[in-house]
């Protein structure tokens, strides 16, 4: 075993968007950063819709340039298709100021290109590293690392922060993960090349299908620029456990009960191993604790409904960011006020939103034809990410999204 020289200011766990966000951010503000990474890039991971509010994030640290430059599909907004009724909502048009369009990204060379850009700009990432320990002694954490090869390293850290995503390696070794209220949800995906040939597809936006027989069972479509897609269904455990196939097979056929979604995508090659996932609704008893934070999915996890992962990743990265660079400089830091309150207040919102579509209010609202353009800019507006704009109505009391549900029942 091995000590790595000198002591890091902060030790970043995970190389994603969280990740390499707040270790940018920290490294522009001239500190000494680095970052641990499981697994070797590219590797596959899921969420490739991203949300307008992202690309102030990405802009923050300087990396919006290298992303912009990768041919990325153009996003500017979210269709919705339920039987006989078809909705979109172009984030152009919203109540928030702010970015309003971005792209549709096959993650592993998006996480790739943000990974090389702080490296770039000079942070130290370390890939094939897993963490198997950490304790802190008088103010420094010692967190043990091994390679594939079994090689053993400790390095020192004066703040360590947690961007694992869904590997939520320090809520496992803490002792944090508790219990999500959200209902144990299945995801079953993969990538098609399309094949489509309708001319009325909108590919700028991601396609949301809901189930004709089970209004909490969806299907995502998210289109790349190579004529590829991000295909996936979502829906409670007991549901899939009335079918009796593989992944595959199960993708194609409840996709093929999805009417429309089955016509449009009559043509589609499935090229690509499915996966799945169950039980992704996570949460943690705190987000914070002595000389450690919890970033993005490594902290809490709601649901992917509406694409919101990657921005509360970012939103949590930009967030420690600030609180840290304070505290590294000698400032007393209340994190529960700069930090967990903040970042609660934008996931609360989505939370709001993700309760809303499972139990019907929000499908009554999207579904409506008779929407307020001043409210319906305001929807828009978080659907678009910006879930922590207090001006907006649906942010300062989302509990709001009943009382509209209600008149769009009374007046669809």
């Amino acid at each position: 075993m091995k000590t790595t020289n000198g002591i890091v200011d902060a030790l970043v766990i995970g190389a994603g968007p969280a990740g390499v966000l707040v270790s940018t951010l920290l490294h522009r503000l001239g500190h000494r950063v680095q970052v641990v990474e499981q697994n070797h890039f590219p590797r596959f991971s899921i969420g490739e819709s991203l949300l307008p509010q992202c690309m102030a994030f990405l802009a923050q640290a300087d990396m919006l340039a290298a992303v912009s430059r990768q041919g990325y599909q153009f996003k500017n907004g979210a269709a919705f298709a339920k039987t006989g009724e078809y909705e979109a909502f172009d984030f152009t048009d919203k109540f928030s100021d702010g970015p309003g369009t971005t792209f549709q990204v096959p993650r592993a060379p998006f996480d790739q290109v943000l990974a090389q850009e702080a490296q770039r700009q000079g942070v130290l990432i370390r890939f094939g590293q897993r963490v198997e320990s950490i304790s802190r002694d008088q103010g420094i954490s010692q967190v043990q690392v091994t390679d594939k090869d079994g090689n053993v390293d400790t390095i020192a850290a004066r703040f360590v922060l947690d961007a694992s995503g869904f590997g939520r390696v320090l809520p496992r070794l803490l002792g944090l993960e508790v219990p999500s209220d959200f209902p144990a949800r299945k995801s079953v995906m993969t990538h098609i090349e399309d094949g489509i040939d309708d001319p009325a597809y909108d590919r700028h936006k991601i396609l949301i299908t809901v189930h004709p027989q089970h209004a909490d069972v969806w299907f995502w479509l998210i289109p790349f620029s190579n004529g590829r897609c991000s295909v996936g269904v979502v829906g409670e455990v007991e549901f899939f456990k009335g079918y009796h196939c593989d992944d595959e097979q199960l993708l194609r056929q409840l996709i093929g009960e999805a009417g429309s979604l089955a016509t449009l995508l009559r043509h589609a090659r499935f090229d690509t191993p499915c996966r799945s996932h169950t039980g992704y609704a996570a949460n943690v008893s705190r987000l914070f604790g002595e000389g450690f934070a919890l970033l993005g999915n490594a902290g809490e996890f709601l649901d992917p409904v509406f694409s919101s992962g990657v921005t509360i990743a970012m939103k949590s990265a930009t967030l420690a960011a600030e609180a840290l660079d304070r505290q590294l400089r000698g400032e007393d830091v209340d994190w529960q006020a700069v930090y967990a309150d903040p970042l609660k207040q934008g996931v609360d919102t989505f939370r709001e939103f993700v309760t809303a579509w499972y139990d019907g209010r929000l499908q009554h609202v999207i579904f409506s034809r008779n929407k307020n353009p001043e409210i319906r800019r305001m929807i828009s507006a978080v659907l678009a990410g910006y879930a922590w704009d207090e001006s907006n109505p649906y942010v300062k009391e989302p509990g709001r999204l009943s009382t509209l549900a209600e008149l769009c029942r009374e007046h669809p």
